[in-house]
């Protein structure tokens, strides 16, 4: 006799909100009783962050669902708008773990107030209202900062800037990038270990550095970085991704930037 087929359909919950969100689902088809104790409150409300409740309540649109498990599964599917949208958020689908997208608003971007040098307009492809469009800098010095708290702790993270180039874009064949964890790192050291990589859309050959990808949103992505968030508990602050290319007399246009991604890897 299966041991587990005289259980409580309360223990079978409990046991299974130790698993997976992929394993949930495969035990739910073993029987009707399985199937019951996978679908619980009690399992997906696991698999959901701690302080999901806090993150719905900060979408600007409604988040309407029934049990736990449609709630994860809108969160996975769909990414939801946050603090009066310039913050996308969602779950990632394997393991519940926090994604989010920081809007081009969101960021600080150096002369981004000036329109000269930057203007924001709107992107058709863009989950937000505006993205910011590079018209010429000689500086171009973009970063992303997010608390900590607000991603997954025990996690292994990477953090992306999402952008696409105009057709008459220039100057965007190497850049510096670097993630630091603010309160533990200077921005002189962080400098110091940063890597290159290639923003335009055809880089020369000898030109070596980490290539942009494209994305199935109709977006590239290039990663900045990557970080391991620790411990809940632990007081790591903020983490910034920056991007720099401080050479003079270098000009710069056609880059549009949709925001700067963390997600876990």
């Amino acid at each position: 006799m299966n041991p587990f087929t005289i259980l409580p359909e309360g223990c079978i919950s409990e046991i299974i909100s130790f698993t997976t969100p992929a394993d949930a689902l495969r035990s739910s088809v073993i029987s009707r009783g399985f199937k019951c104790a996978a679908e619980s409150d009690v399992v997906w409300d696991k698999f959901l962050p701690s302080d999901h409740q806090h993150i719905v309540s900060r979408s600007v649109s409604p988040v309407v669902f029934d049990t736990k498990k449609d709630l994860y599964f809108r969160l996975s599917e769909s990414p939801i708008l946050l603090d009066e949208g310039k913050l996308s958020f969602w779950l990632d689908k394997t393991n519940g773990k926090k994604c989010c997208l920081l809007s081009s608003r969101q960021l600080t971007i150096s002369f981004s107030d000036t329109q000269l040098f930057w203007e924001y307009t709107s992107d058709a492809d863009s989950r937000f209202p505006e993205v910011a469009f590079l018209n010429n800098v000689d500086l171009l010095d973009i970063r992303g900062k997010i608390g900590t708290r607000e991603l997954s702790s025990r996690a292994n993270y990477a953090a992306y800037l999402v952008f696409k180039v105009s057709e008459k874009y220039h100057g965007l064949e190497s850049s510096n990038a670097m993630v630091r964890f603010v309160n533990q790192e200077s921005e002189d050291e962080a400098e110091e270990r940063a890597t290159t990589v290639i923003l335009a859309a055809r880089a020369p050959r000898n030109l070596k550095g980490r290539l942009p990808e494209k994305r199935n949103d109709g977006w590239l992505e290039v990663e900045i970085g990557k970080f391991y968030n620790g411990e809940s508990g632990d007081d790591n602050g903020a983490v910034e991704a920056r991007l720099l290319d401080s050479r003079p007399f270098h000009a710069k246009c056609g880059l549009i930037i949709e925001g700067i991604e963390f997600r876990p890897i």
